[in-house]
C-alpha cells in the first residue's frame, strides 16, 4: 500500500531496476538511485492483476482505462491530511444488542380464553 497516494489504481514498474511501486515517491525513499524517465510505461492494474503497457506521448482519454477490465485508472491522486476528530461509538458494534420495539400481533384467541373468563361467565 502506498501511504503517499491514498487512492492508487495501478503499480508502474521502474525501469532503472525492473522493481513494482505505486508511485514515484515509493521509488524514491526505497531505492538508492533516481528514477530513470521513459515514454513506454508497464503497469499493472490493482483490480484485475494483469499487466498493460502505455505510451505517454500519445496518451489520450480512452488510455485512461485498463484495457483488460476497463478500471479507471487515472483519478485525482488522494493524499493523507493529518486532522483530528472525534470518534463516537461504531452502532454497527452493537447493533445485536439493539431492542425491537415493533409491537407482536396477538395470536388467534381460542374458544375459551382464561383471561376473558370473568367476563363470559356470569
Amino acid at each position: 500500500m502506498c501511504k503517499h497516494v491514498l487512492n492508487a489504481q495501478v503499480a508502474i514498474r521502474a525501469p532503472c531496476c525492473r522493481k513494482w511501486f505505486d508511485c514515484a515517491e515509493c521509488h524514491q525513499e526505497t531505492a538508492d538511485h533516481d528514477l530513470q524517465q521513459v515514454f513506454e510505461m508497464v503497469f499493472a492494474c490493482k483490480k484485475c492483476k494483469k499487466c498493460f503497457r502505455k505510451d505517454a506521448r500519445e496518451f489520450e482519454e480512452s488510455d485512461e482505462y485498463c484495457p483488460h477490465c476497463d478500471n479507471h485508472f487515472v483519478l485525482d491522486a488522494l493524499t493523507p491530511k493529518a486532522s483530528l476528530q472525534v470518534e463516537g461509538e461504531d452502532v454497527r458494534k452493537d447493533a445485536r444488542m439493539l431492542k425491537d420495539d415493533r409491537v407482536r400481533a396477538e395470536t388467534e384467541k381460542p374458544i375459551f380464553d382464561v383471561k376473558d373468563a370473568a367476563d363470559r361467565l356470569g
